[in-house]
């Protein structure tokens, strides 16, 4: 009795203090994370005031982003929350904190000029260094700012896109591949929470998308099936943004010219490309996601199918240059636009699969397949994320082993027919065929032929007689 005591009385101490560290953290990071909103909301509203096309100033803009990051804070350097995981598996979540006005700066002016790029991956390494920093201050161990900076980014990704439940679980699920932390889970919930009330009530609305999908039928088979060849295709799309994302970043860092050089070129030719399609390619791209998931046919109509590779094209390009902010909104933008090209493909319900793609997709490129299916509850609605859940589960087996954060931890294998080391960055994975599998299959296969042919020989000889 007395040692039931006792661990009962040290759970509920330690749940104490996570409620309280938890939302004390939480309400500083939607705080800034707020001021960050309001700045890039700031700057997008007086684009205006350029006398010619904003982005026009790309270029210049990208290369005032390479100088911040490399002469202040080279961890504030592409996309945000790759840095963020590489801190809390190889630094113990420790992040500078110049990281954090660096970002915000350099993400401003990304975006400002055009680049496309989002906010999620800023506002998660906000978060998480808002953390790390009250760790320090208050000289937390290791192992507690690790927990901390993991509910930072959470709390940073929910006060973004006003989906706690979702952002919480992001923060715990895209650390490692097939694993989830329990012991983060209630501060991790404590401080979206906590973030998302703070941000609402520093006047940050979120938006919420009513597609107008209402079942008929409890089981509509055909719609499902649907769905299944819609997680093959996004599981697709998914692995070409990882591919494409990655090649070219790598085609840029050989590239022998000096950095900026090569941020002024990439600005440059991206706006080339934007005088022979159009530039709705730049920047965050909301209103494009928005036209995609609106009820609206006229609008889903407006969109392209080509929308999606241009809009990889031009993220690729934008961060592999230089500029800094998010992968994660663009990644809506492929998701929702190559939905709306398969459902139109499909003759129908087209917002439908453009909501089924804007989650599939960032779960398979992120491997994230809980906090996308949750995603698409508190965005869309139940009745939509019955469906979604079948596709993101597919896409996220369908992308492999491979992701736009190369810092998770792989600790699982996605099938028995690969062997495949775990514990290794997701970005060093070496995937070979499981021999030995293959051959038990195979004699499992030798078998069943075997009996097959042992049955006809049985059955012709009856015939015979």
């Amino acid at each position: 009795m007395k040692k039931h005591t006792i661990e009962q009385t040290t759970i509920f101490l330690s749940v104490a203090k996570w409620l309280l560290l938890s939302s004390f953290v939480g309400i500083i990071i939607g705080a800034t994370v707020t001021l960050f909103l309001n700045i890039l909301q700031y700057s997008e509203q007086n684009q205006h005031l350029v006398p010619f096309p904003h982005y026009y100033l790309l270029p210049f803009g990208l290369v005032a982003t390479v100088w911040l990051v490399k002469t202040f804070a080279p961890d504030a350097k592409g996309h945000g929350t790759e840095k963020v995981i590489e801190a809390v598996h190889k630094k113990s979540g420790k992040i500078e904190i110049a990281v954090i006005p660096i970002k915000l700066l350099a993400t401003v002016i990304t975006i400002f000029t055009g680049g496309s790029v989002g906010k999620e991956g800023p506002g998660a390494q906000i978060g998480a260094g808002m953390a790390s920093f009250v760790s320090d201050l208050f000289r937390f161990s290791k192992e507690d700012r690790k927990k901390l900076v993991i509910c930072g980014i959470g709390a940073g990704f929910a006060s973004v896109f006003g989906t706690p439940i979702a952002g919480a679980i992001f923060g715990v699920e895209v650390l490692i591949v097939g694993l989830i932390r329990y012991d983060v889970l209630l501060p991790s919930f404590i401080a979206g929470f906590a973030a998302f009330s703070t941000a609402q009530y520093l006047g940050i609305d979120y938006t919420y998308f009513d597609i107008n999908f209402h079942q008929i039928v409890t089981l509509n088979l055909p719609l499902i099936l649907q769905v299944i060849v819609a997680g093959l295709f996004f599981g697709l799309i998914s692995d070409l943004t990882i591919t494409f994302l990655k090649r070219t970043e790598r085609f840029i860092s050989k590239v022998a010219l000096n950095v900026y050089i090569k941020a002024f070129i990439g600005g440059l030719f991206l706006v080339g490309l934007s005088l022979v399609f159009g530039d709705e390619y730049f920047g965050l791209g909301i209103e494009t996601i928005d036209k995609a998931l609106g009820p609206n046919s006229l609008h889903n109509a407006d969109i392209p199918w080509y929308a999606f590779i241009l809009k990889t094209i031009f993220t690729a390009v934008t961060l592999g240059s230089g500029g800094s902010g998010g992968i994660v909104t663009p990644i809506f933008y492929i998701g929702a636009t190559s939905g709306n090209l398969f459902g139109t493909i499909m003759g129908g319900n087209i917002a439908f699969f453009a909501a089924i793609g804007f989650v599939s997709v960032l779960a398979g490129t992120t491997n994230s397949p809980i906090a996308a299916t949750i995603m698409a509850m508190e965005l869309f609605g139940i009745e939509v994320a019955h469906y979604a859940a079948i596709s993101v589960v597919i896409s996220f087996f369908m992308t492999g082993h491979r992701s736009v954060f190369p810092s998770q931890i792989l600790a699982m294998r996605k099938s028995d027919m690969l062997d495949i080391k775990s514990g290794d960055s997701i970005g060093n994975v070496n995937v070979k065929i499981n021999t030995a599998e293959i051959d038990r299959l195979t004699k499992f296969r030798d078998r069943l032929q075997s009996k097959r042919k042992r049955r006809n020989e049985n059955k012709n000889s009856k015939n015979s007689n």
